[in-house]
C-alpha cells in the first residue's frame, strides 16, 4: 500500500514540477519517500503539544515518551479525535472520565493532555506501576483489567498496548 501511496506522491509533484519555470525544482535527485514525509508530519504534530506534554510529565512524573506514545496511538494527536464509542480528544478520554476528572472541554488540548495524564498516573498507581496493565485499564477501564487478572482478552485492548509498548521501544 505504501509503495502505490509513495508513487502517487511522486506522480503529484512531477506535475508540479512540469508547470514551473526550468530553474525551480522541487524534485531532486533522491526522491521524497512517502512514509518519511508522513513520519515528519507526525513528529512535527507532536512538537505542537510538546510544551503542554512536558508540563504533565512533570507534573505527574510520568515520562514525556510515554505520553506522546499514549498520545499517538489515542487520537493520532488529532485534537478534535472522536472515537466510535465517545472517547475525546487528543488523549481520548471518554465524557463521564473527563468529567471526573475536571475537564470541562475535552478538546481543548491543554485540559485534554492534563486530563489524560492525570488518569494515566491513577490507572500506574492503582496498578502498581506496571505499564501494560495501567494501559490496558487506561483503554479498557480498570474494573475490566481487575476482572481479568491482567490484560482483558479484547482483541482491541490486545492491540492497543501492543502498539504503545512498541512505539516506547522505538524511542527508548
Amino acid at each position: 500500500m505504501s509503495s502505490i501511496l509513495s508513487g502517487i506522491l511522486r506522480q503529484k509533484l512531477l506535475e508540479i514540477q512540469s508547470q514551473l519555470p526550468p530553474y525551480v525544482k522541487i524534485i531532486k535527485d533522491n526522491p521524497p519517500i512517502f512514509e518519511n514525509i508522513l513520519e515528519d508530519v507526525q513528529n512535527n504534530e507532536s512538537r505542537d503539544y510538546s510544551l503542554l506534554i512536558e508540563a504533565a510529565s512533570k507534573k505527574y512524573n510520568i515520562s514525556s515518551i510515554i505520553i506522546t506514545a499514549v498520545m499517538r496511538a489515542e487520537s493520532g494527536f488529532n485534537p478534535n479525535a472522536v472515537s466510535k464509542a465517545g472517547a475525546m480528544g487528543l488523549m481520548q478520554l471518554m465524557p463521564e472520565t473527563a468529567k471526573a476528572l475536571g475537564v470541562v472541554n475535552a478538546f481543548d488540548p491543554r485540559e485534554n493532555i492534563n486530563g489524560g495524564v492525570r488518569y494515566l498516573k491513577d490507572m500506574l498507581t492503582e496498578f502498581g506501576g506496571n505499564l501494560e496493565l495501567a494501559l490496558a485499564a487506561y483503554n479498557a477501564g480498570p474494573n475490566a483489567v481487575k476482572k481479568y487478572g491482567g490484560i482483558p482478552p479484547y482483541e482491541e485492548t490486545q492491540n492497543y498496548v501492543k502498539k504503545v509498548m512498541s512505539s516506547l521501544k522505538n524511542k527508548l
